[in-house]
């Protein structure tokens, strides 16, 4: 009888043995398929940003020359402004002796009337202002188009985590119009980063806060950051329709959407945290449906080349 229950108690080690060890491959094959599905995210987004890259690589080198040339005429053209506005002003100064011949005189303060010379010079130094400016924007907006085209380069170096976000603001310009930003700055060391890679992260969480914005209200994106001994953080915060609490561990996931079938691939939030995450950094999120969603991307201050 003792014999038998020996044997019964190894079979129960023995099956106990097997299940772990079960339970341990199982943990394994979701690891090595979790994995898999980031590797093939990554994938997906890399030959996304190859096409978007060469497109933007190659609008941005059209729009570098007529941008070139437009500058400089800008510059030479306000400097004839003000010349033909000194010479108006030297005439101007003679006026005493048209009025030696009343026809004429009467002939130029009519054509200064129809012409309206005081507020030509007044605007015309405020527009060739305005257009310099105008054209230093598109300039700024083609650089960052320029280094999200150099997305996939591993050019690491220190820079301004403000610079990078402010980048991304640039090239998400178009889809902010109607959104309210809201900037709310700390003071950040220079970090050790791939600035291009960061500026992509972040487009992505910009992208992501834009598209749950709740239209039925203006909607509003704060940006915050700060430091918090030797961790940096970004934070955007919106003012959308917030995430329920059943998604908010799976968001990151490749390929989880909540938005309707084709409307977004899924990659975005993944990408971020892939990105964050090569950067020795986290995510972290709070939301709540109705009230938006904050998220913050924690990035070690400490980090060196050797690493």
């Amino acid at each position: 009888m003792l014999s038998l229950n020996d044997e019964l108690a190894e079979q129960q080690r023995v099956l106990a043995r097997a299940n772990r060890q079960l339970a341990a491959e199982k943990a394994e094959q979701q690891r090595l398929l979790h994995e898999l599905a980031a590797a093939q995210a990554h994938l997906v987004q890399s030959a996304q940003l190859a096409s978007v890259g060469q497109l933007a690589a190659g609008v941005a080198h059209e729009i570098n020359n007529p941008i070139g040339f437009v500058r400089a005429n800008l510059a030479t053209l306000g400097s004839y402004v003000d010349d033909l506005l000194a010479i108006v002003d030297a005439y101007a100064a003679g006026e005493a002796l048209l009025a030696r011949d009343a026809a004429l005189l009467a002939s130029v303060q009519a054509l200064c009337l129809r012409c309206d010379l005081d507020f030509v010079r007044a605007d015309a130094a405020v527009l060739v202002a305005e257009s310099v400016a105008g054209v230093a924007r598109v300039a700024r907006i083609v650089t960052d188009l320029k280094d999200f085209s150099r997305i996939d380069e591993s050019e690491w170096q220190l820079a301004d985590l403000h610079a990078c976000l402010e980048s991304a603001l640039n090239v998400a310009s178009h889809a902010l119009r109607q959104v309210a930003v809201v900037r709310q700055y700390g003071v950040l060391p220079t970090l050790y980063c791939c600035p291009s890679q960061l500026s992509q992260a972040f487009m992505n969480l910009l992208v992501n806060a834009i598209q749950w914005l709740d239209l039925s209200r203006p909607g509003q994106i704060c940006l915050r950051s700060g430091q918090l001994g030797d961790q940096a953080w970004i934070e955007i915060e919106d003012n959308g329709q917030g995430i329920a609490a059943a998604n908010l561990q799976r968001i990151f996931d490749p390929f989880y959407s909540t938005r309707a079938i084709g409307a977004g691939t899924g990659l975005g939030l993944s990408s971020a945290w892939g990105i964050v995450s090569r950067h020795g950094g986290r995510i972290e999120v709070r939301s709540e449906p109705g009230a938006g969603s904050c998220f913050r991307v924690w990035l070690p201050v400490s980090r060196t080349a050797s690493e």
